[in-house]
C-alpha cells in the first residue's frame, strides 16, 4: 500500500479546492492517504519559516516518508496560493526525491490552467519530484460542494480519474 500526502492550499476551510481534494482522497482505495489542510498549521511557525515547529515538523517527515503527494491549491493572482507556498518552502532540498507528484488547480476561468505548468510544476520539479504527472485544472463552476462533499460536472469525474490513474500508474512503478 503506497502513502501519500495530499496538501491542500486553501485559506478556506469550506472551499472547492478542499473538498475536491477529499474526493480524490476518498476515492483512493487501496492508498494510505493523509490529507493535510495547510491552514491548520501555525502561522507563525510558517510565515517565520520554523520548521522546527513540531506541527509542521511532523507535517515535513509525513511529506518526506510518503510514496505520493497530491499539492491542491486555488489559483490567486495566476499562481498557487501563499499558503500552500509558505509550506512548499520549509521542505529541504530534494524533499520530494523519488515521490510520484499529482499536482491539482481550482481556479474560476479556463486561463488559470496555465497556473499548473507555468507555476506549480516548477517549484515540485524544483523540490526533485521524480515524476511529475500531467496536473489536474478545474474552474470552480465544475465542483458544486455538498454536504456529503462534491458533485462533479458532467465528464469532470472522468478527468479527475484520469489524472489520478496517473498518479497511481506512477506509485505502482515505483515500487
Amino acid at each position: 500500500m503506497s502513502s501519500i500526502v495530499a496538501l491542500v492550499g486553501s485559506p478556506s476551510v469550506e472551499s472547492r479546492t478542499v473538498a475536491l481534494l477529499r474526493h480524490i482522497a476518498d476515492g483512493l482505495a487501496g492508498h494510505d492517504v493523509r490529507v493535510v489542510p495547510v491552514r491548520a498549521l501555525p502561522a507563525e511557525a510558517l510565515l517565520g519559516a520554523d520548521a522546527a515547529d513540531p506541527a509542521v515538523a511532523e507535517v515535513v517527515k509525513h511529506v518526506l516518508d510518503a510514496d505520493g503527494l497530491i499539492v491542491a491549491s486555488p489559483v490567486y493572482k495566476a499562481a498557487y496560493s501563499g499558503v500552500i507556498k509558505t509550506f512548499l518552502d520549509l521542505l529541504p532540498h530534494e524533499a520530494l526525491a523519488g515521490k510520484a507528484v499529482l499536482p491539482l488547480l481550482t481556479g474560476g476561468a479556463p486561463v488559470h490552467a496555465l497556473a499548473v505548468d507555468y507555476a506549480l510544476r516548477p517549484v515540485l520539479s524544483a523540490l526533485g519530484a521524480r515524476h511529475i504527472v500531467p496536473g489536474l485544472f478545474l474552474i470552480d463552476k465544475q465542483i458544486e460542494r455538498t454536504s456529503d462533499g462534491v458533485v462533479l460536472a458532467s465528464g469532470t469525474q472522468a478527468t479527475v480519474d484520469a489524472a489520478v490513474g496517473e498518479l497511481t500508474a506512477a506509485l505502482v512503478a515505483r515500487s
